[in-house]
């Protein structure tokens, strides 16, 4: 196993962080949380992790310059939960604009269904190195009140009142909606294919 990457998870105050962290010790990997914009572009691998609100949160990340390194980072870049959401385009939470990679919006759950969405789902459709070894209607922890709708950069899916995408790739950004650092055996298993790409 290549311990020796430099992994880099993005820190601008989301409260995940730290589970990240923790489950990337688990597998053996050291990564370190920066701000600092010399140390994310120098990074092999960037993790873009995110639990809150996505308006006040892009102001976090414009008062930083964040958005424009994050756009322009060239290594393999993985969002989680809200960091998936804000590197695609319009995003109904705030009516805010996000980092715009991917040119897909991002909205709220309709009322049909409970909201927000809390525990465990499977994902298919998966068609990915992402999730290698990883099976089919595999079962994901996700918490959250708004979504991707299917699209062109889609690698995996779930169902919540309908079809829903929950995983996204485009060059060297990758998304997930799930927390795989909750996400038991499987979760840590995609972030252990993240690493080796």
């Amino acid at each position: 196993m290549n311990t020796k990457q430099n992994i880099v998870l993005i820190d601008y105050g989301a409260g995940n962080v730290q589970s990240v962290k923790f489950a990337l010790n688990r597998l053996g990997y050291e990564a370190q949380l920066s701000e600092d914009a010399d140390v994310i572009q120098q990074a092999d691998k960037v993790i873009f992790p995110g639990v809150g609100e996505a308006s006040s949160t892009m102001e976090i990340l414009k008062e930083k310059k964040l958005d424009q390194i994050i756009s322009k980072l060239t290594q393999p870049v993985l969002g989680i939960c809200l960091g998936m959401q804000l590197l695609c385009g319009a995003n109904e939470e705030g009516f805010t604009e996000g980092i715009g990679v991917f040119d897909v919006p991002v909205l709220k759950f309709p009322s049909s269904v409970k909201v927000p969405q809390i525990g465990w789902n499977q994902i298919k459709q998966l068609k990915s190195p992402l999730f290698e070894e990883i099976a089919e209607n595999e079962y994901m922890y996700l918490v959250h009140s708004f979504y991707i709708p299917k699209n062109n950069y889609a690698i995996a899916t779930s169902f919540y009142g309908f079809d829903y995408c929950t995983a996204i790739q485009k060059d060297n950004f990758y998304g997930v909606q799930f927390h795989p650092e909750k996400s038991s055996l499987a979760g840590e298993k995609l972030l252990d294919n993240f690493l080796k790409l």
